[in-house]
């Protein structure tokens, strides 16, 4: 058993810190909530039972301050610190600096953060444990390494950055000209999203699926998955729309797939919450491991509303040292889960950002219906962060109400004074090839947002 936990500095902002301070006071703790000058008013500051600045509104000066983040932790008295998701969430130095100062960290252990963060090292985590992975290179160094894999792999390839995610410092390359054109590209932009200018190249999927696997783990080896989302609608390589259970997918293969989630769980020791991500090939139905993130999802409310687990709650568990609360076969599934990400961007311009003040604010009241939201009417949204706005998520007994009722709620929502991805949101959910499970990752660039566009051009509405 580990040190019981009392006061919780959240490092975060936004709708995550929301989140994470609703759980804190529901379990009967304290909660500190560290914000930049840019959100002082913010929710999470009013909400939580304390605020602490910790630097100018720039995240680098802020959040991502690792010194001044653990000063003000210490500084508050709190005796733990939840990172959310993001900023410092996957710098295994925030848990070292945790351990050292007195804190609990709540989150994977520094080992697990670091091994998940080197995607070359997960991908062989995951080679090693059995689990299908997609062909590809070691890392590469310079153009002819990577003509050479390339080559080896044959065309199309994906540039990946070897130490981060979310579509920073990736790249689809079709031809041995382009590669040599944008390598070094992907290069510096990895370099200055993570501070790794390492890549590697890997077979690229053109009809893929983004599947994933909900995992927990406890310090006493415990683990057990919580279930498989989709997560296939993106733009970027960024998620815009997910759900859960992934639709369409063969119960031999889904199996499978959450199997292998919980072997990658084992073997790299998870000792928190997890999420296991998979590239499926529609047309050769394989799957294949993507990547690992050690830490809380932004889609983590799918898989609470189909199994009615709070994940921050057993994350805060995990981190006292306390047993998971059961095992994979008291896990109950119950119907159907979609998630939209309410982003502050103009879709018709390609989903640029334009942050402002939100003059009116109004979440829909749909039976099953959640919202995960930092918004009030009146506050304004900061051009120094992230676009997301809010969480709808929808849950129904089946898909096709999940689906009636999400385009229920995205129809009352009601936010003025920004541009929001709402309407396309409502576009890309009644779409017949969302309806039909048939869209891939490229679908909102090749299809989806050409279509949204040529719509709004001839003057009608989703």
């Amino acid at each position: 058993m580990g040190s019981q936990i009392r006061k919780v500095f959240v490092a975060n902002r936004g709708e995550i810190a929301v989140r994470i301070v609703h759980t804190c006071q529901e379990m009967g703790l304290d909660t500190v909530a560290g914000v930049s000058t840019a959100d002082r008013d913010g929710l999470a500051a009013r909400i939580a039972g304390r605020s602490v600045c910790i630097g100018p509104a720039p995240a680098r000066d802020s959040y991502l301050d690792l010194a001044s983040v653990i000063s003000a932790a210490v500084g508050t008295g709190c005796d733990a610190l939840h990172p959310g998701y993001g900023f410092l969430s996957e710098n295994p130095e925030l848990g070292r600096a945790c351990a050292e100062n007195g804190l609990t960290f709540i989150g994977p252990s520094p080992e697990v953060v670091a091994e998940a963060g080197d995607k070359a090292r997960a991908r062989e985590i995951a080679r090693k444990a059995g689990i299908p992975i997609l062909d590809g290179s070691p890392i590469v160094s310079n153009p002819d390494e990577a003509a050479d894999a390339a080559d080896a792999l044959g065309y199309p390839v994906l540039v990946k950055a070897a130490g981060g995610g979310g579509g920073r410092g990736m790249v689809v390359i079709h031809d041995a000209a382009e590669l040599r054109a944008r390598l070094a590209g992907a290069m510096a932009e990895a370099m200055s999203a993570f501070g790794d200018g390492r890549v590697y190249v890997e077979r690229f999927v053109e009809n893929a699926r983004h599947i994933e696997v909900q995992v927990l783990g406890d310090r006493n080896g415990n683990v057990v998955h919580l279930g498989d989302r989709d997560c296939t609608l993106q733009r970027r390589h960024q998620k815009v729309i997910e759900e859960g259970p992934a639709a369409n997918i063969a119960g031999d293969t889904r199996r499978a797939i959450r199997g292998s989630g919980i072997a990658f769980a084992r073997a790299i020791g998870l000792d928190s919450a997890g999420t296991v991500e998979f590239i499926y090939d529609s047309d050769r139905r394989q799957f294949a491991f993507l990547e690992f993130n050690a830490r809380i999802q932004v889609e983590h409310p799918v898989t609470e509303m189909i199994t009615g687990v709070d994940l921050v709650r057993q994350q805060i568990r995990s981190a006292q040292g306390e047993p998971l609360e059961f095992a994979q076969a008291d896990v109950a599934f119950a119907g159907h889960a979609i998630e939209v990400r309410i982003m502050c961007e103009s879709v018709p311009d390609g989903f640029v950002p334009r942050p402002g003040q939100v003059t009116l604010w109004e979440p829909p009241t749909v039976p099953g219906s959640r919202v995960d939201t930092h918004l009030v009417t009146g506050c304004v949204i900061s051009p120094y962060y992230d676009s997301l706005l809010a969480k709808l998520v929808v849950w129904g007994a089946n898909r096709d109400e999940a689906i009636r009722r999400c385009l229920e709620a995205l129809l009352e929502l009601k936010v003025q004074g920004v541009p929001t991805t709402a309407e396309f949101a409502y576009f890309a959910i009644d779409h017949p090839d969302f309806r039909a499970s048939a869209v891939t990752t490229d679908w909102i660039a090749r299809c989806g947002l050409p279509q949204f566009q040529d719509l709004l051009l001839k003057g009608g509405r989703p």
